[in-house]
């Protein structure tokens, strides 16, 4: 109980922290005011969460531009779709500033700010579709992310033909270096070429001048604490690993004597899944409940009898792990690996390491009452085996004799014999006496 009091309470604060971390500062300056924004690393739920707050709160206090920083591999389409959509709903200026790399959905988010400025050796473009296995993706997933990267180069005036080939290697434009099978890669000079970028620039102080906000308060807007727990919680290489460590974790907490270490790490590897899924706004409190109806629905299952209560629990576990997630594939993809991963350690833990589930001790006789251990079901009376006696009824054919002083129940090989007979033993098999008349 301490275990479960102690991951409650530690999970309660973390959630605590993380809505006090994440509340912006309201507070207005006079003049204009810019916000720089970093968009770094791999492009996740959580860096959408982060890029709302940002421009939310550049919208509260009037901001004249936003600048993002754009350093990213690439990440989650749907993730990527769903920040390009916060930023066509602004009314503030964005301004994209290249400082390395604009690769994927990096590009992606990059066409759809207001301007592009990149650094003199920054690069954008590259912007296939893979699935979680690191393959490309089906034709109709290229289909569509072809024809939003189209969209987003339309929008402001850009031409459409090379974010195209940014998504699709069978468009062939050899002057950028991008022939039929290579998918087209902008370097600085390239994009401000084609008219992808509004110019080449060295330094953010060079940019502000360019965009004539050299005199405003510029204000960065970092990612706190919280965010970027959420950021690595919702990496689509995590979230498969967290649910792999609750699945190991409930499963050898079926071998494990109380609840101890494994189901407490299982427990809070779940926590941290819907944790990093409620900071990056994906789940709400009547997602975590489901969870926890669920959680509670199980460890009823251990007292009522039937599986129903059981069943209704993992049901509720599971569809709550749904919820909370806008990739239902990649987490059904997840949920296959973890319960792979499971299974194949209760199998060793029984097969290979002779383990014995707890619950099974409780609902199993195990005690058994051999001779060996002193315990006789019954008395043999081999010793009467050849004795002569008297019955004392008739034998029809079963009855009572009086063999070598005793009295016994006896039974005959079949045939009817009289009372005061005399008869012999010719049998004994435990507690039944066989008999012949002489």
């Amino acid at each position: 109980m301490r275990i479960w009091r102690s991951v409650i309470i530690g999970f309660l604060l973390l959630l605590v922290t993380s809505l006090l971390i994440v509340q912006p500062n309201q507070a207005k300056a006079k003049g204009g005011i810019v916000y720089l924004v970093p968009i770094e690393d791999t492009v996740e739920d959580g860096l959408y969460a982060f890029i709302n707050r940002a421009l939310t709160t550049a919208e509260e206090n009037g901001a004249e531009v936003v600048i993002f920083e754009v350093d990213t591999p690439g990440g989650v389409v749907n993730s990527a779709t769903k920040i390009a959509k916060r930023m066509q709903n602004t009314s503030v200026e964005t301004v994209a500033y290249v400082n390395n790399r604009a690769l994927s959905a990096g590009a992606y988010i990059s066409l759809n700010t207001d301007k592009i400025y990149m650094a003199p050796n920054a690069t954008m473009g590259s912007a296939a579709v893979i699935d979680s296995a690191g393959n490309a993706a089906g034709l109709k997933a290229q289909s569509a992310w072809s024809a939003a990267m189209k969209t987003a180069a339309e929008q402001n005036g850009r031409d459409p033909i090379y974010a195209q080939a940014m998504a699709d290697a069978d468009i062939n434009l050899p002057e950028y270096d991008a022939g039929k099978g290579k998918l087209l890669t902008f370097t600085a000079e390239q994009a401000r070429k084609a008219g992808y970028s509004e110019g080449t620039v060295r330094t953010k102080s060079e940019l502000y001048s360019i965009l004539g906000v050299e005199d405003a308060d510029i204000r960065s807007i970092d990612e706190s604490i919280a965010e970027k727990i959420a950021r690595f919680l919702t990496n689509p290489f995590v979230i498969p690993v967290l649910l792999i460590i609750a699945g190991v974790g409930i499963v050898m907490e079926l071998f494990t004597p109380g609840f101890g270490i494994p189901g407490a790490t299982g427990l809070i590897a779940l926590l941290l899944y819907f944790y990093g899924h409620f900071v990056a706004g994906l789940a709400g409190y009547e997602i975590l409940v489901l969870f926890i109806a669920g959680i509670l629905l199980c460890i009823l299952e251990l007292f009522v009898p039937g599986g129903v209560v059981g069943a209704l629990g993992m049901a509720a576990i599971i569809v709550s792990l749904f919820l909370a997630s806008d990739n239902p594939i990649q987490l059904g993809i997840s949920l296959l690996v973890a319960i792979a991963v499971s299974i194949l350690v209760f199998i060793l833990l029984v097969k290979v390491f002779g383990k014995e589930m707890k619950f099974f001790r409780k609902i199993v006789l195990k005690d058994s009452t051999s001779s060996e251990q002193g315990y006789v079901s019954n008395v043999s009376r081999i010793e009467l085996v050849g004795l002569e006696g008297i019955t004392i009824v008739d034998l029809r054919p079963s009855g009572t004799a009086e063999i070598n002083g005793e009295r016994l129940d006896v039974v005959s090989e079949g045939s009817f014999i009289l009372k005061n007979s005399k008869v012999k033993v010719v049998k004994a098999e435990g507690s039944r006496i066989v008999v012949r008349e002489i």
